[in-house]
């Protein structure tokens, strides 16, 4: 399989099983790092794409992943060693359950988290093992997550995922009991005619007025609308 080339950097994605798609693209250059973080996490890497997005976006010391798969979490290491920003970037084989209860245990916390999270529930599992992990929410449920985000989110960070539309409700009165507040909220539509389809949402641990937005990808077929093009041109080579 090709590597996919963005501007400024290639990720090989032979060995996960989820491949470089539209949500992380999304999540990447929707996050906001207005407020410079030092330390930045990335729950699920994956490819490591989404680190190696912001890793273009700012100078943060320190970008970690983590990733329970062992051929993703080989391949995040395979692209980060290649980019331009190896220095900067680390990947842990772990799952983030243990990884978040030892951090905490050192007391070590993160400026800004960003997750692009499993979201099928079990009923849609298939025979893959490692499509299962990467896509379902069995191996991290988003109760997990949000409690393992809180225990090492810093008191003044921001925390940001993409979820499906239809949990998004549920995903912010989770995050509430973790005292997760939501900040910023965008509906993603893929063109006019259809549903909102993702939620991308941003989180601290303090209350402020709801930034809404909405995206629509296309106007018709690879016809993008100048939203699209705006958030993403950075990134991909035919923006």
């Amino acid at each position: 399989m090709k590597p996919f080339k963005f501007k400024e950097f290639s990720v090989e994605q032979s060995k996960t099983a989820m491949k470089v798609g539209t949500d992380a693209v999304l999540l990447g250059a929707w996050c906001s790092l207005a407020d410079f973080p030092n330390s930045i996490l990335d729950i699920g890497s994956g490819t490591g794409v989404i680190s190696l997005m912001i890793a273009q976006r700012c100078d943060a010391l320190t970008i970690d992943a983590v990733e329970i798969d062992d051929n993703a979490y080989e391949q995040t290491v395979e692209n980060f060693e290649r980019s331009d920003w190896g220095d900067r970037l680390y990947c842990y084989n772990a799952s983030f359950q243990e990884f978040a209860e030892e951090m905490n245990e050192e007391e070590e916390t993160y400026d800004f988290i960003v997750s692009n999270p499993p979201f099928y529930t079990d009923e849609y599992e298939s025979n893959s093992v490692g499509r299962n992990k990467a896509r379902f929410t069995s191996s991290l449920s988003f109760e997990n997550l949000i409690k393992g985000v809180s225990k090492i989110l810093s008191l003044n960070g921001r925390f940001a995922v993409i979820i499906p539309f239809k949990e998004e409700i549920n995903f912010i009165e989770n995050a509430k009991k973790y005292n997760l507040i939501l900040n910023r909220c965008c509906h993603v539509q893929g063109n006019l005619s259809s549903n909102v389809k993702r939620s991308l949402l941003e989180f601290s641990f303090h209350s402020k007025e709801i930034i809404k937005e909405h995206l629509i990808i296309e106007k018709g077929r690879h016809l993008y609308t100048e939203d699209y093009i705006n958030l993403t041109k950075d990134f991909y080579l035919k923006m």
